[in-house]
């Protein structure tokens, strides 16, 4: 269900892109939309490990370096079936984790200093593990699709001034006006939406890996309480990265849209119902 709702997602993002730009600059605006979503996606998702490593300051650690780390992210990605990642370090004392790479063959599990510091062991089995998840769900890939194609959309207006230009099939000023307004909220609010849904799965699947939900379901908990005690310093374009967001606000109603995680209470019901066999 949760890979469903993620397809209906990116279907939804890609075909407002897609009017965004035909309605905006005509058959030409749709060429230029498309040549610019695709030279931002390869970029991203090309160079997304190095750039998303050097945002939160991580380090590579070898296992020499950090060898109980080291040990247990090889433990786990064995019962995923997963290649060994690149593991890394990132000074922060607020415990968090993150996966980054394009594929899962150039992966890389990271936490932080403070996780280390703060996290039964157990816990710290399930973070890895839902870390795990997001590579083998290909969640770097997902996420950075839908990242490019809302930020394609978003400039998209400001590239089709410069380069797009309008045909005999566009020109329509109140269409432009309202996607010039309305695209970008939209395609971040779906955005959003997908990686909520990443977020759901990454979870199921991690609580596989390890057998078990109820280690990260604890540990999901320890990590939000700590995250509103302990802050750190990101930028927020790498921020939605994180286990339990750094950065967010965690409400409900209307504040849930904008959000890049499901509220941490949601999550831990989801994975208590999988422990009932629910």
């Amino acid at each position: 269900m949760n890979n469903l709702k993620t397809f209906v997602l990116m279907a939804g993002l890609l075909g407002l892109f897609l009017l965004a730009g035909q309605l905006i600059g005509g058959s030409s605006g749709l060429v230029v939309a498309l040549i610019f979503g695709s030279i931002f996606n390869f970029g991203m998702y090309f160079f997304s490990d190095r750039l998303v490593l050097r945002m939160y300051g991580a380090q590579v650690v070898t296992a020499r370096e950090a060898p109980e780390l080291y040990a247990l992210v090889d433990r786990l990605r064995q019962r995923a079936g997963l290649p060994m990642p690149t593991v890394a370090v990132a000074p922060h004392e607020q415990p968090n984790a993150f996966a980054t790479g394009r594929n899962p063959n150039h992966a890389v599990v990271a936490v932080t200093t403070g996780i280390l510091k703060y996290m039964p062991q157990e816990e710290l089995e399930g973070v890895i593990a839902h870390e795990l998840a997001h590579i083998k769900n290909r969640d770097m890939l997902i996420s950075t699709v839908a990242a490019g194609i809302a930020g394609a959309l978003s400039n998209l207006p400001y590239l089709l001034m410069f380069g797009g230009g309008q045909d005999d099939e566009g020109g329509h000023p109140f269409a432009q006006l309202a996607l010039l307004l309305m695209a970008p909220l939209g395609a971040m609010l779906i955005q959003f939406a997908v990686s909520r849904q990443r977020e759901f799965e990454a979870d199921r699947v991690g609580a596989l890996i390890l057998g078990r939900p109820s280690p990260l379901a604890h540990a999901l908990v320890r990590l939000d309480s700590l995250a509103h005690r302990i802050p750190m310093q990101v930028a927020p374009a790498v921020a939605p990265l994180a286990q339990v967001n750094p950065l967010a606000y965690h409400g409900g109603g209307v504040a849930k849209l904008f959000s890049t995680h499901p509220p941490t209470a949601e999550r831990v019901a989801r994975l208590e119902a999988m422990a009932l066999g629910r």
